[in-house]
Formats: structure tokens, C-alpha cells, sequence
């Protein structure tokens, strides 16, 4: 280096990626699905960034408030500079149990006025943008996290008729469960004519490849943590294309049900 001269090369900037959109997730130290399926829906100039947060894999009332005190600093490890657009929290039952005010305030913390959600709100907005009303719960959670699920539905007016869950704690034992058992097990919960609707909670539990599938068999809408996660962060943040292939929610009217 020493016998050459370092050229100064002159630059020009741009906006960078994801020009329609920036979004950015907090997903669980132990996830092995939500940044997967992220990365299947592929909406031009828009960007998903992603950080990790520390969570014990064993699922259980206590493991999952344990992160709230957590959730600022994971929030910050997105760079404010990135500017994003949405934020979103990878956890349905940590979400619930911690509340979404507190989930909320850790997210304005790091970035202020950036509109953020979690599964559980998203999975609200999206069935009250399907216009449904009473709906199957289909968990793999122990029964007292089971119940705080159905109860927060309930508490805001969505009528849970039927509930089942695989009743494993191990996070990454549930990410391995397999598609055609998730299928499955909407299509059973989801059997009865007064349910409108399945919500398959959880966001290690996978259903991409499987959701049109579960449709056509039962003839009704279902909606995973995921899809309602991502499908509500993009309305959130403006985008409003339809996307094949993942089910009703994907193909409503632009925006309906974004706040």
C-alpha cells in the first residue's frame, strides 16, 4: 500500500432499500419460523429487518413476561436510522401476557412514533377486517397460556367456540411440528358451522404452505400469528398489495382494518 496512491472515490446516495417499505421485527432468540416465512413474501422496495431477543424456549407464564424488561433493547438494536415504517414483536403469547401498552411503550422508546404491533393485535384487526366474529383457536401452549389467549379475544368482543392445543412447552420442539399436523387441527377446530373462522397462534408454528390448503377444506379464513403479523405490519405501513397464495386476508380491500 505503501508504493500506491489511495484514490478518493467520489459517490453518489440514494434511499437505499426498501423505498416503499422498512420493517423491522423482534423475533425470539429461539425462533425457527417467523424470519423463515418472512423471507417468502416478497413485496418489491419493500425490507424486512430483524433482531433477536433473549427468551427461555420453555413457554410459560413466567418465561414470557421475563422479556418485557428486554424488549427496549431489542427494539433498539434496530437502528433508529433505518427509519422504519412498522415494528413488529414475534411473540403472540408474551405479547398477551405482557399486554400490548407495554409492548407498545418499549417499541416507542427506541422508536418513536413508528406504529408497532404484535400478533395478537394483529390477529384482532385482522378478523375485524374479515368481518368475523366468532372463531377456532388452535395453540401449542400449556392450558394457563392456552387461557390467556382465548381471554383476550374474548375481552374484546371475539367469541372463541372452540380451542385445542398440542400442548408442548419446548419452543423448538413446536417449530418442528409439522404443517399437515397445524393443517389438521384448524380443519378439526374449525369444523363446527358456528365458527366462523381459525387462528392458529404461535409464531413458531408453521402454516404458508399449508393455509390455501386449510381454506378450501373448511371453507372459512384462517389466520396464523404470522400471516396476521406481517399482513398487519404492511397495512400499518401503507402497503396494500394482495399476495397469492396465503390465504382470504392477503386478497381484502386495501388497508381494511390497518389501525
Amino acid at each position: 500500500m505503501s508504493e500506491l496512491d489511495l484514490v478518493q472515490l467520489e459517490f453518489t446516495t440514494d434511499e437505499g432499500l426498501g423505498r416503499r417499505a422498512k420493517l423491522g421485527v423482534v423475533v425470539l432468540e429461539s425462533d425457527h419460523t417467523l424470519e423463515a416465512e418472512l423471507r417468502e413474501i416478497r413485496i418489491k422496495e419493500v425490507t424486512h429487518y430483524i433482531a433477536r431477543i433473549a427468551n427461555d424456549a420453555t413457554v410459560t407464564p413466567e418465561t414470557l413476561t421475563a422479556m418485557e424488561e428486554r424488549l427496549p433493547l431489542a427494539a433498539s438494536l434496530l437502528p433508529i436510522e433505518l427509519k422504519l415504517d412498522a415494528i413488529g414483536y414475534g411473540c403472540t403469547s408474551a405479547a398477551t401476557l405482557i399486554g400490548e401498552p407495554a409492548v407498545e411503550a418499549a417499541f416507542d422508546s427506541a422508536h418513536p412514533g413508528v406504529p408497532s404491533t404484535n400478533p395478537i393485535k394483529a390477529a384482532v384487526a385482522a378478523f375485524t377486517a374479515l368481518g368475523v366474529q366468532r372463531i377456532g383457536v388452535v395453540t401449542p401452549y400449556t392450558a394457563d397460556v392456552t387461557r390467556r389467549i382465548v381471554g383476550h379475544f374474548e375481552s374484546v368482543g371475539i367469541e372463541v367456540v372452540a380451542v385445542a392445543s398440542f400442548l408442548e412447552p419446548d419452543d423448538h420442539l413446536v417449530a418442528r411440528i409439522s404443517e399437515q399436523a397445524v393443517a389438521d387441527a384448524a380443519v378439526r377446530v374449525g369444523g363446527a358451522d358456528v365458527c366462523e373462522a381459525v387462528f392458529v397462534s404461535c409464531t413458531s408454528l408453521r402454516t404458508f404452505g399449508v393455509v390455501t390448503d386449510i381454506e378450501h377444506r373448511m371453507g372459512k379464513p384462517v389466520v396464523s400469528s404470522n400471516l396476521a403479523l406481517i399482513w398487519h405490519m404492511l397495512r400499518l405501513a401503507g402497503v396494500d398489495d394482495e399476495v397469492q397464495d396465503l390465504g382470504r386476508l392477503f386478497t381484502l380491500e386495501q388497508n381494511v382494518g390497518a389501525s
